[in-house]
């Protein structure tokens, strides 16, 4: 195996460095306020110095979103390979990841209507390839549960995915959170459950039947 330079190393933990602070911003103000003089500042490197590393708002952008990809899809292998484990389990074992990573303040939102931003991330491979790979794999455990009866059969596959892909910039998240009303564990488990489970009221369970008399 070829060692890794100095310099390389060095190249690698800036650009990881620079990453990172794009997708704080882009997760605490968003795209459309987030500059690229704020990127360096967070990064602790000269403006010029990112340029070297990208060179447009719209690719840090595109590097922050494959890295959350490569991390989604990294989680979801690791719940296909739990034996057991049910379509409908692994799809809210994914929600759940994915709510605690927003809360956590990692996941970056970009606004759908900036079409130059659209349009750089349609151009970006990386980004496209993770974006196919996760959603065909989060697909499969879709059909898989509304098979089993798990989930809506009559709902479109694709559907239920948008769904489950707009739970990660879902603003209810961060609201319940700075109310200060609630804990963390329960705003995610409602969530969880509105997601997957609707708005509506609960059946209540049926009494239990009186116990018979012995004559």
């Amino acid at each position: 195996m070829a060692q890794v330079s100095y310099r390389e190393k060095v190249l690698r933990f800036r650009e990881d460095a620079i990453v990172e602070a794009v997708n704080h911003l882009l997760a605490s103000k968003g795209y459309d306020l987030m500059t690229v003089d704020e990127v360096a500042a967070e990064a602790g490197i000269a403006k010029a110095s990112l340029y070297k590393h990208f060179t447009s708002k719209e690719e840090l952008a595109g590097a922050a979103m494959v890295r959350v990809l490569d991390r989604a899809m990294e989680q979801a292998s690791k719940l296909e390979a739990e034996s057991g484990a049910s379509a409908l389990d692994r799809i809210t074992s994914m929600l759940l990841w994915t709510l605690q990573v927003q809360l956590a303040g990692e996941m970056p939102t970009l606004p759908a209507q900036n079409s130059k931003l659209v349009a750089s991330l349609r151009a970006n491979r990386a980004y496209m390839d993770g974006l196919f790979a996760l959603s065909d794999k989060l697909g499969s455990w879709i059909t898989q549960a509304q098979a089993e009866g798990q989930l809506n059969p009559e709902l479109p596959a694709e559907m239920i995915l948008f769904t489950l892909y707009a739970r990660a910039c879902d603003p209810v998240l961060g609201l319940l959170k700075a109310s200060g009303n609630y804990a963390d564990e329960q705003i995610i488990a409602w969530l969880v459950t509105t997601t997957l489970e609707g708005l509506g009221k609960r059946p209540a369970a049926p009494p239990a039947p009186a116990p018979r008399r012995v004559r």
